[in-house]
Formats: structure tokens, C-alpha cells, sequence
């Protein structure tokens, strides 16, 4: 089964592969395109930071922090007050706000500031106190730049991008259900790259359920906790049946999609049945180089999404999405796209409906060109992970013949329980704070 995947996999991570598995790590591969890939990095906190001065600047309502590295951040009286840390403020089991907002005066004063055991100390108007430690302080600092960092220690926002060159990032399936280095590299690799690839689970089903507890819980969906992807009779989905299933992600008849999907190959197609899978981020962005009017007809105009049928249970679901959906900064944050799924309720004005067509049909056709399309066949006992919201999937039609033939098993999360876990294991194998 090695030797199967010496086509896409790096000879690096190749030789990794069949080493042994007293260090389990992800599989880096070396590049992607012109890209080099390496360890997220940890944000650069600067090691602990003392006080040289703290001042209440009144008329402004802001506390003043000179550091001892010279530089120096302002923070609201309101805020502070608001953040206070002491038990009567803080249940501190939870690390959640006990002062009600009606409580609140949002026109503090401050009577007094001074430094105490290397602390922050404030008396308020009303005689509470208020300790806050410096790191804290520094680490919420209002700046552009604090706060940009924090974000990002926060979301792990920052996408490597990539196209057909693609190698895809390995890891041994039975390290990340037991190993927490080997969990947090892959799922680091999967928020910054996309998609990662496991090997060496069983060929049987049950295993992306076992993969899900490494995280927390499966997103249940109108087709159960988990589904087969097979060839079957009177299919409810294009999906179940050996066709070609085009550049998708799944369910945009939904307002909030699965953000990561999991497939296991418990048996594949003698002939055909590839996989193939396209950056929607990097392709959304070349869109915005190449096409502006496109890219911003299919970011502003909401399309209708449906889906119908029965599976866990019956089910009509109905949603109107942005086929790219962007932030308030204007960054691409989700891809909603499925030709099957896309409603024939077209809820547009009619001077921008062939606008809406010719826009969607040069994003499309962005998506499909080979340079762009990664293409990899699965064998039984490989899974695959990657982001929903970001990669578009498909797959090559494939021949059917009867019990022995294709069987993949899918799950879904969100993105949620993905970097709840994800932040858990930063704060166990690294320290984190």
C-alpha cells in the first residue's frame, strides 16, 4: 500500500512513513507551489514584561502602562472595571464574568493606581479593588498590532495556500488518536493547509467516529452521525450513486455548513473512483485579481440552496448563502457551492441574473483547471480530513460491482469543537496560556 502513494506523497515523508513510531509527528512535506512548509509558528509574546510606571490619565479615562522594554499601552477605565478579576467579579472556576452589565458604571473614574508584588492595583470610586497581573495586561493591549496578534493566537487565521503541486501533510492515524503532539501537529496542518491526510486505520467502519473523540462529538446532520458513501439503489444523494460528483462542498442548504469533514476508505473501485480536491480560498482570491466584478457578484448576491428527502429522518432544508462569503474585512472565510444542491428559486433581480451566471461560471471554471485541481486515489484503510468551508471535493466516476465496491464512510464536525480541541492540546504540549 506504500507504494501506491509515492506519487503525491513527499520521498521525505515517504521514508517517514515507514520509520518507526517512537516520535510520532506530522508528515511535513517540503513545499507546496512555491510555498515552504513548516511548524505553525507560536505567537511572540516576549517572555514576561515589568511595569515601570502605571498612571491614571483622567480627562481621558484611560490607565497608562510604561513597560520596561520602553514601550508603553492605554487601557479604558470602563474596560478594566469591567474585566476586574476578583472573585466577587470573576467566577474563577470558569473563567466567566460575574458583574451584570446594569451593575456596570460606564463612566468610571479611577481614585487610585499604583504598583503592588509587581501587580496593578486600582480602588475604583466606589472603594472596590481591582489587581491585574502584567502579562495579562500586555497581552490584551488595545494597539493595532496586540490585538492583531492576539487574533490570531486566538483563530489561527493565517492559510497557506496551494494548488495541483499539492503534497499533501501524513500523519499515522494511530499516533493522533494517542499521541497529543502527533493530534496538535494535525490539527494545525489542517486549519493552516486544508486537508490531511491519515493512514493506517482499520478498513472497517467506525473509525471516523473514533477519529471524532479524539476532538469531541460529530455534527449530526438530516443523514445521520455518520453515512456510507456507496453506489445505491434510488440514491437520496448524487453522492450515493458511480458517477462523477463535481468541485462541491457539502451542504450549503445549510445557514451554518459542517466546517470539517472526515472520509474513510473502507473499500475502493477496482476501476476509477479518484479524488479530487481544489483550494477554494486561493481560487477565490484569484478570482478578486483576475475578475472583481465576478468576485464581488458572488459575494454579495445570496443564493438559494435545497435540499430534500429521507435519511435519519425526513428533511426539507432550505438556505440562502453567498457563494464566497466574506468578513467585514473583506477576507474570504467560507465557499458555498453545490451544482446539486443549488435552487432553481433564483431569488435575484433580473437585470443581475445573467450577471449571477457569467460570474458563476468563471469562478467554476477557475476551480476546475488542472493547474489548480489535486487528484489522489484513496485505498482501504486511509482517511482524509479537510476543511469544508475552505477545499471544494469531488470525485471521478467509478465501476460499481455490487457488495465489493466503493465504500467510503463521512462524518462531519464544526469548526467550533475542532479549535476548542486544537487550543486545549496548544495549552497542554506547549504551554501555552
Amino acid at each position: 500500500m506504500l507504494s501506491s502513494l509515492t506519487r503525491w506523497v513527499s520521498r521525505g515523508a515517504f521514508q517517514a512513513l515507514k520509520g518507526t513510531r517512537s516520535c510520532p509527528q506530522l508528515i511535513k512535506t517540503p513545499h507546496i507551489g512555491n510555498q515552504t512548509l513548516a511548524a505553525a509558528p507560536l505567537p511572540f509574546t516576549g517572555g514576561s514584561l515589568g511595569v515601570r510606571q502605571a498612571r491614571a490619565l483622567d480627562q481621558e479615562r484611560l490607565l497608562q502602562i510604561d513597560w520596561d522594554d520602553g514601550s508603553c499601552s492605554f487601557y479604558p477605565f470602563t474596560w478594566l472595571r469591567d474585566n476586574c478579576q476578583c472573585p466577587l467579579c470573576t467566577l474563577q472556576s470558569a473563567q466567566a464574568r460575574r458583574l451584570l452589565m446594569s451593575d456596570l458604571d460606564v463612566h468610571t473614574g479611577m481614585d487610585q493606581v499604583q504598583l503592588m508584588d509587581n501587580k496593578v492595583s486600582i480602588t475604583w470610586p466606589d472603594q472596590h479593588s481591582s489587581e491585574f497581573d502584567p502579562d495579562w495586561l500586555k497581552k490584551r493591549c488595545f494597539s493595532s498590532e496586540a490585538r492583531q496578534a492576539l487574533q490570531e493566537e486566538l483563530f489561527l487565521n493565517e492559510r497557506e495556500y496551494w494548488d495541483s503541486g499539492l503534497e499533501i501533510p501524513t500523519a499515522d492515524f494511530q499516533e493522533v488518536l494517542h499521541d497529543d503532539k502527533a493530534a496538535l501537529a494535525w490539527l494545525e496542518a489542517l486549519r493552516r493547509i486544508g486537508i490531511v491526510y491519515l493512514r493506517g486505520a482499520p478498513a472497517e467502519k467506525g473509525q471516523v467516529a473514533r477519529l471524532s473523540q479524539r476532538i469531541g462529538y460529530l455534527r449530526l446532520t438530516f443523514y445521520g452521525h455518520t453515512w456510507q458513501v456507496q453506489d445505491k439503489p434510488k440514491a437520496n444523494n448524487v453522492a450515493y450513486t458511480s458517477g462523477e460528483l463535481s468541485l462541491h462542498t457539502d451542504y450549503p442548504a445549510l445557514h451554518h455548513p459542517p466546517g470539517v469533514q472526515f472520509l474513510h476508505c473502507v473499500c475502493q473501485a477496482e476501476q476509477g473512483g479518484e479524488s479530487e480536491v481544489v483550494d477554494g480560498f486561493h481560487m477565490a482570491e484569484q478570482l478578486r485579481r483576475e475578475d472583481p466584478e465576478a468576485f464581488n457578484i458572488l459575494s454579495s448576491l445570496r443564493v438559494d440552496f435545497t435540499d430534500s428527502g429521507s435519511d435519519y429522518c425526513d428533511f426539507s432544508v432550505q438556505s440562502k448563502n453567498h457563494i464566497i462569503d466574506v468578513d467585514s474585512d473583506g477576507r474570504v472565510v467560507r465557499i458555498n457551492y453545490n451544482n446539486a444542491t443549488r435552487d432553481s428559486v433564483l431569488d435575484v433581480p433580473l437585470h443581475q441574473v445573467q450577471l449571477f451566471y457569467s460570474s458563476l461560471k468563471a469562478f467554476v471554471e477557475l476551480l476546475s483547471r488542472p493547474e489548480h485541481v489535486f487528484t489522489y486515489r484513496m485505498e482501504p484503510g486511509d482517511l482524509v480530513t479537510f476543511d469544508n468551508w475552505r477545499l471544494l471535493h469531488g470525485r471521478k466516476s467509478y465501476l460499481s460491482r455490487g457488495q465489493n465496491t466503493r465504500h467510503l464512510e463521512g462524518a462531519y464536525l464544526d469548526w467550533d469543537e475542532v479549535m476548542s480541541r486544537l487550543r486545549i492540546l496548544r495549552k497542554t504540549v506547549r504551554g501555552d496560556s
